[in-house]
């Protein structure tokens, strides 16, 4: 009878049961109506078709019940079979997909022959209303409302709190805050309708930082080494001497003594140098070393590619523990196994036709007995990408139109430690180039970019010229070098090769603008515009005009500067770079014309109008230039001849001498230059160099007239020679880094040399083409006489209350006649795209100019270390800020650097 009972009332329970419920929850309240059509409903077996008579809503609040009917797709008139058809369960499934609700359930209601009545029961989550980080800086809290999405009024659900939970937590994970703790509190709204108000409170804990990175096992390499290979997983402390007490899984940690860190840092082992370092050994000094979890696991693989490199090629980590110490910080000990190191031996040769064997093993250059390293292998090879892009046997091959060309290095036998290979070449057809098409140049002509390409079709296949096409179409400054694409499509059926070119145009016109008004002077400012893809051709063209012709790949420029009535210029420029266009020979002519006037009056302290029209200089000058490339000794040479025309007339204006105050001056010259340029982005380059000979001169007019050195003839007719040479180098330093492989520091090692002849030992040298030294290299009224101005950061230009710049030369230092410059810059690039370039250097140069050859000493130079920003904007061109400090103007006993430091700006490039 005792169980009896309870079984008795759990079926009357059950029969009580007057709706039967399709749920979306175990836990949810059925009505409880006792209609014996509902339970015959509950309990029927034989399929019947039953029609939907009404649809009721409840549990809405806020959204429309139309949308909701919409989605459950159930609707009055419907027909479904029951039992049978499930058409509740779908209803429920597309509720719960649209995440707009935390509570689901389907009733039926009411049942009357073959009609039935639904409930659809439901219940709204909140949306997302006013939240706020707690914790955290304000910079925190922007960056991780991006990355979370958080955004007002979006529905909060189980997977938005996880979300955010687990977004903090990787952000901080990655600034080493390894016990990062997320709470969030969810309060109403009342600002918004069905809202909840939501306070993230982050409590990031203590920064983890590496407090000791030790290796076990390894017998050959030394520790250090292995560290230094770890480049994102640092120590706090540079050098730890005293290992910690701490007992490593792996047994005793290996302690240094101090004539081991002097032998692996290269210190002497004396008793001074000792008793200095001894301290700097005991402490450790931070440099921030946080753990970041993914770079951890790179910089291990980093560590097993050194083995390898040292031929360890079956070295291993076999042991990897991480475990906190007192303070709170992380110890990190790894246990290698280093195994064997091997060599190399025979290395043979299989399938080779077009070169020889000796041939092959020049070029390859592993000998039998080198230290074993399959990623030196690969790379000769041609199978990895090396850092200089070029001396490997694939590249030997394909620069001959071997474009099929395979070669797989295959180990034939492995004994002791040495490993012989056979290197299985395929050589394939040589591939002709059959179409080349080219895409994204939307202004600039196809023949302006065909004429730069060196793949042209029925050629053989060649990589070099493919890479040369590649940096001529960049230095065209037309196009978006980083997206510049060759294409290559191979077709092994036919033997054929097909590039198709994919260009990015970019702006590359530029604009000079600046006005301003000054009392008693008038209007002042300057106004250029610059056009490098500018259509001569088409100017006459109403319909080229949008707004400029433009396409033929020429160079415009404009340019009008006013300082009111002391100063006006103007000049014109215009450059055809393949003249007649069949052949890299370049044309330009220039015109420009100027006045400086003395229009200040020294008695009234004002700007007179009369004066400025009875005391001046005016400049007429004329420029004609070709270029030509050449083929010998490489086609990166070219030479370039240059006839200039410049006449100065002079109205009660002593520039040159107190005797020649009225006149007119003509300085007619020929130039030539020699130059060859390897660089492939003219402004970051990351390799490459330039080079530049060149002399210009006058007719030898003494030579006509015995007299000239006794009358003022000496300036009507200037005659000089005058000589340049500059040369420049850019070593790329280090591996590229960055998602893009752009960021990598570059040196830059460059020398100029200038010195100015005379024909005749009884005339001074001339007032003409001298070279002025110092300040940032910008144009100043000197260059109305064609100055060279030579930039040299942290000095200024030589005044006669400043002697720092040549101290032997009192008077007349700014007209040098000799100069020497070397220039080291360490660059760094920070932004390089279309819209901009930006890169931070640091500088170190040495200068100095002399009067006279007597004076002359290669010696004694003026030198200057300095850091600046150069920004590259298309628009503007280069823009450059320096600071330097003269080393030479620090006088002894002076403290800080006032008068020996300067800030310089500078814009565009440094002339040559």
């Amino acid at each position: 009878m005792q169980r009896f009972l309870p079984r008795l009332c759990a079926l009357l329970t059950a029969a009580v049961v007057s709706v039967f419920s399709v749920q979306a929850q175990e836990d949810t309240t059925k009505p409880t109506s006792l209609d014996p059509k509902l339970i015959e409903w509950e309990k029927a077996q034989v399929p019947k078709e039953y029609t939907i008579a009404d649809v009721k809503i409840t549990g809405v609040k806020h959204l429309d019940t139309s949308i909701i009917s919409s989605i459950t797709n159930i609707l009055p008139g419907d027909k479904f079979v029951h039992p049978g058809a499930d058409i509740f369960a779908k209803a429920i499934a597309n509720l719960w997909r649209q995440k707009f609700f935390s509570y689901v359930q389907i009733y039926v209601t009411r049942v009357e022959g073959d009609k039935v009545w639904v409930e659809v029961n439901v219940q709204e989550r909140p949306r997302l209303g006013n939240f706020k980080f707690v914790g955290i800086s304000k910079t925190d809290a922007e960056e991780l409302t991006t990355r979370a999405s958080l955004a007002k009024q979006t529905i909060i659900t189980e997977n938005t709190r996880r979300s955010i939970t687990e977004i903090v937590t990787k952000y901080y994970t990655e600034k080493a805050y390894r016990n990062v703790k997320v709470t969030i509190d969810e309060f109403t709204d009342s600002s918004f309708v069905n809202s909840n108000q939501m306070v993230i409170t982050v409590d990031k804990g203590k920064k983890v930082r590496i407090n000791e990175i030790a290796f076990f096992g390894n017998e050959s390499v030394d520790g250090l080494r292995l560290k230094k290979q770890m480049k994102g997983t640092k120590e706090m402390s540079k050098a730890t001497l005293k290992a910690d007490n701490e007992e490593s899984p792996y047994g005793q940690k290996k302690k240094y003594s101090f004539s081991q860190y002097t032998k692996d840092w290269g210190f002497l082992s004396l008793t001074k140098t000792k008793r200095l370092l001894d301290p700097w050994f005991r402490f450790k000094l931070f440099s921030g070393a946080k753990f970041d979890a993914k770079k951890y696991e790179e910089d291990k693989e980093k560590v097993l590619d050194y083995y390898n490199s040292l031929g360890y090629r079956d070295a291993q980590i076999v042991g990897d523990t991480q475990y906190t110490t007192p303070k709170g910080n992380l110890n990190i000990d790894l246990k290698v196994e280093e195994g064997r190191k091997y060599y190399f031996g025979n290395i043979a040769w299989k399938g080779n036709s077009k070169f020889s064997d000796s041939l092959l093993n020049v070029i390859l250059g592993i000998n039998k007995g080198d230290v074993y390293n399959i990623s030196i292998l690969n790379k000769r090879l041609g199978k990895e990408a090396s850092q200089d892009g070029g001396g490997d046997i694939s590249g030997y091959y394909m620069d001959d139109g071997y474009l099929f060309f395979r070669a797989e290095p295959v180990e034939t036998a492995v004994y002791n430690d040495t490993i012989d290979y056979e290197i299985r070449i395929t050589e394939g057809p040589q591939a002709r180039i059959k179409n080349v098409t080219i895409a994204g140049n939307e202004k600039t002509k196809d023949y302006v970019i065909r004429r730069e390409l060196r793949t042209i079709p029925g050629e053989l296949f060649s990589r070099t010229d493919l890479i040369r096409s590649q940096r001529e179409l960049a230095n065209l400054q037309f196009f978006n070098q980083e997206t510049i694409d060759p294409g290559v499509v191979p077709n092994a059926e036919d033997g054929t090769v097909d590039i198709n070119w994919k260009l990015e145009e970019k702006s590359s016109d530029q604009l000079e603008l600046s006005a301003g008004w000054g009392g008693g002077i008038g209007l002042t400012g300057t106004l250029g515009v610059t056009f490098n893809n500018f259509s001569i051709r088409n100017i006459w063209k109403k319909s080229s005009w949008d707004p400029l012709p433009t396409g033929d790949g020429q160079k415009l420029s404009l340019r009008v500067q006013s300082n009111g009535r002391a100063f006006r210029s103007y000049n014109f420029s215009f450059t055809e770079p393949w003249l007649g266009g069949k052949k890299r020979n370049s044309l330009t002519i220039g015109v420009n014309s100027s006045k400086f006037s003395n229009a200040f009056d020294p008695f009234t302290g004002t700007i007179d109008r009369a004066r400025s029209d009875t005391n001046y200089l005016k400049t007429t000058g004329l420029s004609l230039a070709l270029g030509k490339q050449l083929k010998w000794p490489d086609d990166y040479f070219s030479l370039v001849y240059t006839m200039s025309f410049t006449q100065y007339k002079l109205r009660n204006y002593p520039i040159f001498d107190q005797d020649f105050r009225n006149g007119t001056s003509n300085n007619f010259s020929m130039k030539i230059a020699l130059q060859r340029s390897s660089v492939f982005d003219p402004i970051f380059p990351r390799s490459g160099s330039n080079f530049m000979a060149s002399v210009q001169f006058t007719p030898p007019y003494s030579l006509f007239n015995k007299n000239i050195s006794k009358t003022n003839d000496k300036y009507k007719n200037p005659e000089y020679h005058k000589w340049r040479f500059n040369a420049e180098w850019y070593v790329p330093i280090g591996k590229p880094m960055g998602a893009d492989k752009n960021r990598q520091f570059v040196l830059k090692m460059a020398a100029k040399y200038g010195f100015m002849g005379r024909y005749n030992k009884d005339l001074d040298y001339s007032p003409f083409e001298r070279f002025q030294v110092g300040d940032a290299g910008l144009t100043n009224n000197f260059g109305l006489l064609g100055y060279d101005i030579i930039a040299h950061r942290g000095y200024p230009v030589y005044q006669n209350s400043d002697p720092t710049i040549n101290p032997d030369q009192q008077s007349a230092s700014q007209f040098f006649t000799i100069f020497n410059k070397y220039t080291l810059e360490m660059r760094f690039p920070l932004v390089t795209n279309p819209s901009s370039t930006i890169y931070a250097l640091s500088f170190f140069e040495a200068a100095n100019g002399w009067y006279n050859y007597k004076d002359y000493n290669p010696f004694r130079l003026r030198r200057s270390v300095g850091v600046g920003m150069r920004f590259f904007l298309p628009m503007f061109g280069l823009l450059g800020f320096d600071y330097g400090v003269g080393l030479d103007r620090i006088t002894p006993g002076q403290s800080g650097l006032k008068g020996a430091s300067r800030f310089t700006f500078m814009l565009g490039f440094e002339p040559d």
